[in-house]
């Protein structure tokens, strides 16, 4: 049970969920401290860490999932050092070429969410980037993919790498009473009082060093007795223009991670000092192409057109794929059910005085076959299959998606929610509704004589669908588990009866 107002952050965009719940008033309790080594490059050989945590409020962030019920565990730890911020050193080679600068202390938390029991943890830990877009650390990759993770027996650590997340601030995108003053730190002094962030211009290299916690641990580790083979770096939105950065000047100096999911980034990155571009303009960052380590890129409708990606689209290489992907939004009604826990619901929106049904596209489905081959090809080096890019149409100021007769985007990675369509699923913008609904697109359904015409009978319906979907797991682009609970939902459905 959540103890606070639990934040939505996706994106630019954020939503609240409540529970305020009777506090214990016991004073922050901290379990054994031990210090872990690396091998890599320029990251510190040790870091301390502290917990698990107890006392105080708890964590805000709990899951909402039945972790228990999953053979899963969630702790929190506090991890501390000495940590750098980093001046751009280019050279004839390099453009983004780093070194370190400054050194301040800091001490921040991170969550835990792992197997209980050794034989059921995959080795692979993925480390999520919170992200701070409405002035508190949320996990939206945690709520996209968390299926994924628990079937797959993966290890998840959220990290409070930037200062709003731990000290409180202005949020990105604001909405009456969302940001939580004073970060954690202001909000339950007795669990986490004796936080420290010197600002973001330290925020590669606490995220960096969390990663570095996580490996070789000498003594207690924050996974227990658990050993981490392949440790992932991922962000979502705001995390994810923090890691294009992160990936052109810092990882390279590290090597900590070894790979990478990029989730719905704009087309700008942030500077080295931490300063946050929010959409893509002129300082459109691509991705370096000389790293060794495996990078995901994952955009929707909404991160080509309204946050700029377009500005940034790059090739693939040995070591970067993109996956574009028809019919989603940079945000969806998935999203909002998985932190809200309230299921399948068509008016969710409401919750965000959005005044159109949001976007229930395929984002979910497809990020869970994306991370899913990311970690074969960290592991195997089997890189995920090449995806077509969606169709766009580029003005002097405009940038649009193509889309076809029944309003669906034309190209990009396809599934049955666009190839045998029974609703307009975008992911433009929605005039109206409350701040964050322009990140939500929309779902459109269609008449009643277009279904007729499409589908006459139920099985015309079920039997195409059922073909799109095999279709695209063949292609990889779909898990057969999500592709049959898809199916499983044409069956259940009223079309064509």
């Amino acid at each position: 049970m959540t103890f606070w107002k639990r934040a939505l952050l996706v994106a630019s965009v954020a939503a609240v969920v409540g529970g305020a719940c009777a506090s214990d008033d016991g004073e922050s309790e901290e379990a054994d401290v031990t210090t872990t080594t690396t091998e890599s490059s320029l990251a510190p050989e040790t870091v301390t860490v502290s917990g698990p945590v107890t006392g105080g409020k708890a964590n805000p962030n709990a899951a909402l999932q039945d972790l228990a019920a999953q053979g899963y565990q969630e702790d929190e730890f506090f991890v501390e050092g000495d940590a750098s911020s980093f001046r751009l050193a280019p050279t004839a080679d390099d453009e983004h070429a780093a070194e370190p600068a400054d050194t301040a202390p800091y001490r921040t938390r991170i969550i835990v969410r792992r197997p209980i029991a050794a034989d059921d943890f995959s080795g692979v830990v993925v480390v999520e980037w919170l992200n701070v877009s409405s002035g508190r650390d949320g996990d939206p990759d945690w709520g996209y993919l968390h299926p994924e993770l628990l079937r797959e027996g993966h290890a998840w650590v959220g990290v409070s790498a930037q200062a709003i997340g731990v000290l409180g601030g202005d949020p990105v995108i604001s909405q009456g009473g969302v940001a939580l003053e004073g970060g954690i730190k202001g909000a339950d002094p007795a669990r986490y009082g004796t936080l420290e962030h010197p600002g973001d211009a330290y925020a590669f290299d606490i995220f960096t060093q969390a990663g570095v916690a996580l490996r070789s641990p000498d003594g207690p580790s924050p996974l227990g007795d658990l050993e981490a083979t392949h440790v992932l770096a991922a962000g979502e939105s705001q995390s994810a223009f923090f890691l294009t950065r992160y990936l052109n000047s810092i990882h390279p100096l590290m090597n900590v991670f070894d790979g990478f999911l990029v989730h719905s980034r704009g087309g700008g990155a942030p500077d080295i000092d931490g300063s946050r571009i929010v959409g893509g303009d002129s300082s459109a960052a691509t991705i370096r192409t000389d790293l060794d380590e495996p990078v995901m890129i994952f955009e929707t409708e909404t991160d080509l057109t309204v946050l700029g990606y377009s500005t940034a689209r790059q090739d693939d290489t040995d070591t970067i794929r993109t996956w574009e992907v028809a019919g989603t939004a940079h945000a969806d009604s998935y999203l909002l059910e998985t932190v809200y826990g309230l299921g399948q619901n068509v008016d969710i929106g409401a919750i965000l005085q959005c005044t159109s049904p949001l976007n229930a596209g395929p984002h979910h489905e497809v990020l869970q076959a994306a991370f899913h081959h990311l970690v074969e090809w960290v592991r195997e080096g089997t890189p995920p299959p090449v995806a077509p890019r969606l169709e766009v149409e580029t003005t002097s100021d405009d940038v649009r998606i193509v889309r076809d007769e029944y309003g669906n985007a034309r190209g990009g990675i396809r599934t049955p929610l666009v190839d045998v369509p029974v609703a307009t699923l975008s992911g433009d913008p929605v005039e109206g509704g409350g701040p964050f609904c322009f990140l939500f697109g929309s779902t459109t359904p269609f008449d009643a004589a277009t279904l007729a015409e499409l589908y006459p009978t139920h099985d015309d319906y079920v039997d195409a669908f059922t073909a799109a979907a095999d279709e695209a797991v063949e292609a990889g682009f779909l898990l057969r588990d999500d592709a049959d609970a898809m199916i499983a939902k044409a069956e259940a459905s009223d079309i064509g009866r």
